[in-house]
């Protein structure tokens, strides 16, 4: 796999997310941030919690970087779930080095 080089709040989330580190996931979100994962939209700091805890910390994702280009990194996602690994789009809005916006979709 060639280098891709991403900014530091998309790298700090899929460092975070491979260490298995809730915390450090969360921090990796900015105030009144949102998820979209599954049909679903996640918002603010507890709900978010719920969805890195049962979307990447229980299930052991480990995501591993294919491409990344004008905000959206597509990544392989492994881990205890069914069907895997699979590919999967995540489209990052950031401001000051945080995740404001986060919307995942299968590829």
């Amino acid at each position: 796999m060639s280098d891709i080089t991403l900014p530091k709040a998309v790298d700090n989330f899929i460092t975070a997310t491979n260490a298995h580190d809730a915390n450090a996931l969360a921090a990796v979100f900015g105030d009144g941030a949102t998820v979209r994962d599954d049909g679903k939209t996640w918002a603010g700091e507890a709900e978010i919690r719920e969805w890195i805890q049962g979307h990447l910390i229980n299930p052991k994702v480990v995501l591993t970087p294919t491409s990344f280009a004008d905000d959206r990194l597509v990544a392989s996602g492994d881990g205890d779930f069914p069907g895997g690994p699979l590919s999967f789009a995540l489209v990052f809005d950031v401001e000051d080095d945080q995740v404001t916006n986060l919307a995942i979709e299968p590829v």
